[in-house]
């Protein structure tokens, strides 16, 4: 398995992942004007892009996303919640649902909370063992800090639902997992922060673990 992060001008994340034996990869959270980026990378490694995924429909930067679909005859992925939202043609994804990329396999997690529609991407390397290596947690759990809940301008509601999801979907993961979410830090980080992005290594600094040592336990007041 391939593994790639870019960082953006925007202090966002993006990234790039799949299976080189077979050819086949995964575009996640493209930011517009990054599309040749990808195109490039996906010559480089020879592989063709099967699916591009925007783990939500992003409030702070314009999502490439659907060019980079356009560009490579590959489905536009977002949460089936938003059909009828979007003014577009999208292959919908569902809560538990699993595809393969070659010997990459990833499962979809609706993760609403920041947005009705966020979604986060369970990736194992199936050539590595059965258990996941990383979660793309987009912007519903940060290294150290968690999504918004009130850009929808139901701040009590949708903190609520943020905190159901991350403790019914991520904070319950193996410890070892490692995150990667969708924007760094601070926007003064590195372009390629060791602590944003997963890597065989004894320090997990961006894992779950780390997120369950260092931030108290979440409560509702």
């Amino acid at each position: 398995m391939f593994f790639k992060q870019l960082a953006t001008k925007e202090a966002s994340l993006s990234y790039f992942f799949g299976c080189a034996g077979q050819g086949k990869a995964v575009a996640v959270d493209v930011v517009a004007g990054d599309e040749d980026w990808f195109i490039a990378e996906a010559e480089r490694a020879q592989v063709r892009i099967t699916q591009v995924i925007d783990t939500h429909v992003h409030a702070d930067h314009y999502s490439g996303g659907r060019e980079r679909a356009r560009r490579t005859g590959a489905p536009h992925c977002l949460h089936e919640s938003d059909r009828g939202r979007a003014k577009y043609d999208f292959l919908p994804l569902r809560d538990g649902q699993v595809f393969e990329v070659g010997n990459v396999q990833v499962r979809v997690l609706h993760t609403p909370g920041h947005t009705p529609d966020s979604v986060c991407l369970l990736v194992t390397d199936l050539r590595r063992g059965e258990a996941p290596w990383f979660v793309i947690t987009g912007d519903t759990l940060f290294v150290g800090a968690i999504g918004r809940p009130d850009l929808a301008g139901r701040e009590r509601e949708m903190a609520g639902v943020l905190y159901d999801s991350l403790h019914a979907k991520l904070l319950n993961l193996p410890d070892e997992i490692e995150s990667t979410p969708a924007i760094r830090p601070a926007a003064s980080a590195a372009p390629a922060s060791r602590a944003n992005r997963p890597r065989r290594s004894a320090s997990r600094n961006a894992g779950i673990r780390h997120w369950r040592w260092t931030r108290p336990p979440l409560s509702m007041r």
